[in-house]
């Protein structure tokens, strides 16, 4: 080490002056013509002045220059002497944008403005001061329809530390207006739904040849064709001009037109054939080939790509540049001149963290016993907990003083980025052992079985390091948020809410805490970076770590380095398992599946861990050149993971997602941005990306409170949001008023529903919107209401059934648009099951099976507040049984049979029905069990009259059945009753050619669902914090794990659910006596089924 020494004294020299050399011409004066929001005297212009900018000035103390130099000029003295510097804003040109110097704490020479006048080789940079500009009425009303749908209002910072949030908003301009330059017009606006995925077999089975028909109308007339499913819409239209060459007069199509002025659209809805994708791609000609139906067009001019240009913008463009941070070697005030200083490095920062609690004040005391409280203070990263403190013991009082503080077991340097300060009131009822510093956490523990248990009443978090990448430091007063009880609704919640770096906006009556963050003369920085090269310590360390990481595996750990890699997401690390993991870091990172358990062995309250991880995952190629993997994507993005490297990573794989799967994994990734530390993330631009190239997607942005970026306008979009915002709130006011008139659980009386039909009435004469599309299905657009077919369903929150006309005029159905709305029910637990339908639909396409399910559309439009699709033609099974002879009509089992042999008009006809019933039942079946789906009785299962099974109404999930009196009234593991046999040919022990294929499907549905365990397991953990009262924890996500029987054969798992189809055999009888009480309670209580 003592030969060493001279080596480092000559290269800290070397360095020295190096730096010195750098900073003495960064830290120059920078000259700048400021341009004044005054005129000159005599009219010739606007007044200027020319001023030598310190580089270390903030952009606030640049402003207060320019304005006393203003004043001491005697520029015009009425307009300086009157407002202060705040009351303009700075503005420059670049690349002919004018951008605003947005950022008032930014350090002036690390501006991009800076940078690009230097590359320039310009001597005066020139920036204008021109008045705030202030919202015009019409952003106003904008923004008010914004906060109404995503819940609250995001200009409200009332309960924020900083202007994060709308800092933010301005930064993602940027990249807006770059997707909005780059995306195409017409495509947008037709906004084909397409897909890459290749035909599944069962639906190429359902071609002669290649070719299908297609029947193009124009007008009242039409023409059918047969073209190539390889063929483009654009070779569609060609075929169609060229074999109706002459029967354009007849068609009623000019001669001086042709192809290319015309798109092609569904029938009946908003939906359009576009672009060069091959017409088996589009979902639309898909569906049609599943169903069995025919393809109806219709030939029109294409939609004005100009509706959907942005018609105005009220905020000017800010650099991407984010300012104060740089290298630790820009910041470091190691062997600089002081007087040059400007910010620190955080990484020089040596001393322990520490926060200083004075004490806690409350306006009215909550009604407790006599207990005492104490703070306990705890700094988290993601879910890890870095260290934790707490005061000690005093009597709970309106105002408690501690004045004490806290010194936490971990360095100012070793502090990620995204790390929380989480602060908790916590009470008991026995004082606890007293320590004037406060005791560690450890020691409070050891002694914990002298106190009685303690309750957390109040809780509240801090980011340590803000969206600049500074230390926080000061005083601060957070408002706290009261720990709900458990009767309250928001307890489920709680894991969610306790996240949130927000705080209570009701300061007149919430806890408030004030603490204090040591302070500093200088911003305190958190260095973007490290050059390795040039420093010793954090080299030596990553040369020594490198040289055991890449070490060979030995044979003997490889086996259990494969066991820890193959467990699902849910199964916890051992220390063990985590160092094994960290040693051989370098061998996890060429296997991609081991990154989510590499990344949770991280230390991410060591700099030097973060630090080498930050370099594995830059060096590592596996990642990118790897298949896509959307579970492990996922995974990468849920509440564990804070860093915002290792999120970008996952981010940028789910890049190569198609906008159809955006959209179908659309309520996780909405929900990880919950998990996001800072609002500004990669996550949060990708879906504003897809949002703004999709306009199917523009929905992403209203669902997700982070991605109100921009006040900005285009007709389309605003006409369609206040068409769906005004129909809510109209609906939801009418509920509310008949659940007022009718308050009794089930009975509904003609009176009700004759003041239901007359309000609507008065509504649709009152400026009810003509139209608007329906939220869980924006290609289809409803008209009026259909009065004398709406109706009040009899059940607890009173839901209406509503019928709409088709608004589209092209439509051939003349079948109405059905909706339930429901006010007082919480629609997302149903949202999350029918999307788990749609992945395990499409897991099953991949193994080329059909099980027919039937997602059908459902929405959550607000809180509880929501619309439900009604299927046509169909009803429930307690429908069927009760028509025929009441009650006892759950135990006929030729009931079913029957119903179904009536509904098809032909034997060909029933047996593909038969067909149909054998694969939804098997695929519902297998669905059912492997979800845990309970409360399954005749009123929630319902079949069409092409003999398709689907259940309804999801309120019991993961195993949390129903209990009587601490039984359980789930008898077997899903349904498969004595009926549903029948319809199968078989009864009782009995088999048949059908019940054996319903076996083989159900076991081919399984086995398939099996190999995707990881991914539904990660879709539910990431739902775990929405608050739905039956996904609270991972034990409910256990369920899954035992359903799929995880560690199992494959041979093991078939004979399982065999097995589990054989305890339904045997038990069908009393599902039956289950249904037939649900029935003659139904009678009792008046209950009017209904088909939803």
């Amino acid at each position: 080490f003592e030969s060493q020494v001279p080596r480092e004294e000559s290269r800290r020299r070397r360095r020295k002056k190096a730096i010195t050399s750098s900073c003495s011409n960064s830290m120059d004066q920078i000259t700048v013509e400021f341009v004044l929001p005054t005129a000159a005297r005599g009219g010739s212009g606007s007044d200027t002045l020319q001023l030598d900018v310190a580089g270390n000035w903030t952009v606030e103390q640049v402003k207060a220059q320019v304005w006393m130099k203003a004043v001491t000029s005697n520029l015009c003295p009425d307009f300086y002497q009157r407002f202060s510097p705040d009351h303009c804003i700075l503005l420059y040109q670049k690349k002919g944008n004018v951008c605003e110097i947005y950022d008032k704490h930014q350090v002036f020479q690390t501006l991009d403005c800076i940078r690009y006048w230097r590359a320039l080789k310009k001597d005066v940079g020139r920036i204008q001061l021109v008045p705030r500009p202030q919202p015009s009425q019409e952003s106003v009303e904008y923004q008010r329809y914004l906060n109404y749908l995503i819940g609250y209002d995001v200009t409200d910072v009332s309960n924020v530390h900083d202007d994060e949030l709308e800092f933010t908003r301005r930064k993602l301009l940027t990249p807006r207006r770059i997707e909005l330059s780059e995306r195409d017009p017409k495509l947008y606006s037709m906004d084909p739904w397409v897909t890459c995925k290749p035909l599944p077999e069962h639906l190429l089975s359902k071609i002669n040849n290649g070719h299908i028909l297609v029947v193009i109308h124009i007008g009242t007339a039409s023409q059918t064709i047969k073209v190539s499913i390889d063929d483009t819409p654009t070779l569609v239209l060609v075929s169609f001009f060229a074999k109706t060459s002459n029967k354009r007069a007849l068609l009623g199509i000019p001669d001086n037109v042709c192809e290319t002025d015309f798109v092609l659209r569904v029938c009946g809805r908003e939906e359009y054939l576009y672009g060069e994708k091959p017409l088996e791609n589009f979902n639309w000609i898909r569906q049609c080939l599943k169903n069995g139906e025919e393809i109806h067009l219709v030939l029109e001019m294409p939609p004005d790509p100009d509706l959907d240009l942005v018609q105005k913008e009220d905020w000017a463009q800010v650099d991407d540049c984010t300012g104060v941070a740089g290298t630790h070697e820009q910041l470091t005030i190691d062997e600089k001149d002081h007087e040059r200083v400007f910010t620190i490095s955080m990484w020089d920062c040596n001393r322990k963290f520490r926060v200083k609690v004075l004490g806690i004040d409350i306006p009215s005391l909550p009604k407790v016993p006599e207990f005492i409280v104490y703070i306990e203070a705890s700094i988290f990263h993601g879910q890890q907990l870095l260290a934790q403190e707490r005061t000690t013991s005093k009597t709970f009082s309106e105002e408690v003083l501690w004045n004490c503080w806290l010194e936490f077991n971990i360095k100012i340097k070793d502090l990620p980025k995204g790390a929380r300060l989480n602060l908790q009131v916590i009470c008991g009822k026995q004082p606890q052992i007293p320590n004037s510093k406060g005791s560690s956490y450890q020691e409070s523990t050891a002694g914990s079985s002298r106190k009685t248990k303690s309750r957390l009443l109040y809780y509240v978090n801090l980011l340590l390091i803000d969206h600049r990448s500074l230390l926080r430091q000061g005083e601060f007063i957070l408002h706290m948020w009261k720990m709900p009880e458990k009767s309250e609704e928001s307890s489920s919640s709680i894991n969610a809410d306790k996240l949130t770096s927000a705080t209570n906006p009701d300061k007149a009556s919430s806890m408030a805490i004030a603490i204090l963050l040591d302070k500093y003369c200088y911003p305190v920085v958190l260095p973007k970076s490290r050059d390795v090269g040039r420093d010793w310590a954090v080299g030596g360390e990553d040369a020594e770590g490198g040289e055991r990481g890449q070490r060979e595996m030995p044979n003997h750990l490889k086996k259990q380095f494969e066991a820890i890699v193959g467990t699902d997401p849910l199964h916890p690390l051992s220390p063990e398992d985590k160092e094994l993991l960290w040693h051989f870091r370098h061998e996890c990172m060429r296997v991609p599946r081991a990154y989510p358990k590499l990344l949770g062995s991280v230390r991410w309250g060591k700099q030097e861990d973060v630090l080498a991880t930050h370099r594995l995952l830059e060096r590592s190629s596996a990642w990118d050149t790897s298949g896509l993997d959307v579970g492990l994507a996922m995974q990468l993005l849920d509440c564990h993971y804070s860093d915002a490297q290792v999120r970008s990573m996952a981010v940028r794989k789910l890049e190569t997602l198609e906008d159809d799967d955006v959209l179908r994994y659309l309520l996780q990734l909405v929900q990880a941005v919950k998990f996001e530390p800072y609002h500004d993330s990669a996550l949060v631009r990708f879906l504003l990306k897809r949002a703004l190239r999709v306009s199917r997607h523009v929905s992403v942005c209203f669902m997700s409170s982070q991605l109100c970026v921009c006040v900005c306008y285009t007709r389309t979009i605003t006409a369609v949001k206040k068409c769906q915002v005004d129909m809510t709130e109209a609906l939801q006011k009418v509920t509310r008023e008949i659940k007022t008139m009718s308050a009794d659980k089930y009975d509904v009386t003609p009176q009700v529903v004759f003041q239901l039909r007359q309000k609507l009435e008065n509504l649709q004469s009152s400026g009810l919107p003509e139209s608007f599309r329906v939220p869980y299905d924006p290609g289809l657009r409803a008209g009026a209401l259909l009065i004398e077919q709406c109706k009040v369903m009899a059940s607890k929150k009173k839901p209406l059934w509503l019928q709409f006309k088709r608004a589209d005029s092209t439509t051939l159905s003349k079948d109405p648009i059905g909706i339930i709305f429901k006010d007082g029910d919480d629609l997302r637990q149903d949202m999350l099951i029918l999307q788990i339908l749609l992945i395990m639909e499409s897991i099953w396409e991949t193994e080329s099976l059909d099980l027919c399910l039937l997602p059908y559309g459902c929405i959550s439009t607000g809180n509880k507040i929501g619309m439900i699709e009604i299927v046509k033609d169909a009803t429930t099974i307690a429908n069927i049984q009760q028509s025929v002879v009441g009650s006892t009509g759950a135990f006929k089992d030729e009931i079913l049979y029957q119903w179904l042999r009536d509904k098809c008009v032909s034997e060909d006809k029933f047996q593909q029905a038969v067909e149909r019933f054998l694969y939804s039942c098997g695929g519902y079946c297998v669905a059912t069990y492997v979800l845990g789906i309970g409360d399954r009785h005749n009123d929630n299962i319902m079949i069409t009259e092409s003999g398709n099974l689907f259940h309804i109404d999801f309120g019991h999930i993961l195993g949390n059945y129903k209990s009587f009196m601490g039984i359980s009234k789930e008898w077997v593991p899903f349904v498969l009753t004595p009926d549903f046999l029948y319809v199968m040919g078989t009864s009782g022990k009995k088999s048949s050619p059908h019940f054996q294929k319903f076996q083989d499907v159900c076991v081919k549905a399984y086995l398939a669902l099996r190999h995707h365990t990881n991914l539904l397991i990660i879709l539910f953990s990431m739902m775990l914090m929405t608050g739905m009262p039956q996904l609270t924890s991972k034990e409910d996500i256990e369920y899954i794990r035992e359903a799929l029987t995880v560690g199992r054969s494959e041979d093991e798992a078939q004979r399982h659910l065999l097995d589990q189809i054989e305890i339904c055999r045997e038990k069908g009888w009393m599902v039956q006596i289950n249904w037939f009480v649900h029935l003659v309670l139904g009678i009792k209580q008046g209950v009017e089924k209904r088909s939803t």
